[in-house]
């Protein structure tokens, strides 16, 4: 979310600095400068707990889990070339006559954020999952429109091959923001090819204004977040630099724990989560963040007439439950769901909630 961008720029300066202050005294301390055992030893710590800081926060954050996700890719792979020249990876988990899901995930990560959903899901419904342009196995488009109309179209392309029978979206995030999208460009598809709605974690407006402390991430959007995003989208290489140096020396991974879980996640999760957000080319995450600066979709909710699930943790922050609670109240056949406990990523923390929550809302509407 766009809020997280200022965090996370703010993290990485501190990631620089540390390494630079580390060598800084080491040098000053071999040229003579600064005399004492404990300067070496200062110095040495800051450049090894740049590089692996890791190893020693994690345990400390978390425990180990009974299951822990992965990159689990599917086996079954579509290949779709956009006009605009981007490359959607599409991957099929389930039986073929299953009820399709397609799954849009958020931005930052990449449809390897489903492990669960695939896992727990794919033994009933066809399940799904596409790479959003720049992201994961999915090439970026070479007109660089990161919006979320062009997400939205390439959602509908997704739904092209998904089969004969309607299918349900789901989206966390921005992946439900493009659904909503999708529902204003294409609304002859809802009652059609698409049967129902699931959105988690996600808002119908500006992200900025139901995140937390909106008020004073409205007032900083101008004069400093839309700056700083355009400053990435030039110095990409440098930031993808600072960015993994944040995730060696751990501290990438209190910016995801504060941003998305609420402390029941497991050691697995945390760092999984943690290292995709790793993964993005910071020039693209710029570019679809200011995409989602301007998107607003209130006037779609009343318009869209197939169920809807809407879905959000407890304790999210990234997107307020306020913005989950306007959703429900507008949309003319929907129901609410829960996690708890919950942030931003209770489809990994509470995945088995998750889970139970997909699959009754699905046999419902199939």
């Amino acid at each position: 979310m766009p809020h997280n961008f200022l965090v996370v720029w703010l993290v990485q300066l501190l990631s620089v600095g540390v390494l630079g202050g580390g060598i800084y005294i080491f040098y000053e301390w071999y040229e003579r400068e600064l005399v004492g055992t404990s300067y070496l030893v200062a110095g040495l710590v800051m450049v090894l707990w740049t590089f692996g800081g890791r190893f020693i926060s994690l345990p400390l954050l978390r425990r180990p889990g009974a299951e822990e996700p992965n990159f689990m890719r599917g086996k079954t792979v579509q290949r779709l070339l956009r006009p605009d020249g981007s490359v959607l990876q599409v991957e099929f988990f389930g039986p073929e006559d299953g009820q399709p899901i397609i799954f849009s995930h958020g931005w930052g990560p990449n449809s390897t954020i489903w492990y669960y959903a695939k896992r727990q899901l794919s033994d009933r419904f066809r399940i799904i999952v596409w790479d959003l342009p720049g992201l994961g196995k999915s090439a970026k488009p070479k007109n660089n429109d990161h919006s979320i109309e062009k997400y939205a179209r390439d959602l509908e392309a997704v739904i092209a091959i998904a089969g004969d029978k309607p299918v349900i979206l789901l989206g966390h995030s921005m992946g439900g923001m493009i659904n909503l999208t999708f529902c204003r460009l294409f609304p002859e598809q809802l009652g059609s090819r698409v049967a129902g709605l699931i959105l988690v974690d996600t808002t119908y407006t500006n992200p900025v204004k139901t995140c937390i402390f909106s008020n004073l991430v409205r007032k900083l959007q101008k004069p400093l977040l839309e700056p700083v995003l355009y400053l990435t989208i030039v110095l990409w290489p440098i930031f993808w630099l600072m960015t993994w140096l944040s995730y060696f020396n751990g501290s990438l991974y209190i910016t995801v724990e504060l941003s998305g879980f609420t402390g029941t996640e497991t050691r697995g999760q945390l760092n999984f989560a943690a290292f995709l957000s790793a993964l993005g080319s910071p020039g693209v995450l710029a570019r679809g963040t200011l995409g989602m600066l301007k998107f607003d979709e209130t006037d779609t909710l009343a318009s869209i007439n197939v169920p809807v699930l809407v879905m959000c943790g407890a304790s999210d922050i990234a997107t307020k439950p306020v913005a989950s609670d306007r959703m429900k109240a507008e949309l003319p056949y929907s129901e609410r769901v829960t996690l708890k406990p919950g942030g931003h990523m209770a489809l990994m923390e509470q995945n088995q909630q998750f889970a139970e929550a997909v699959s009754t809302f699905c046999a419902g509407c199939s």
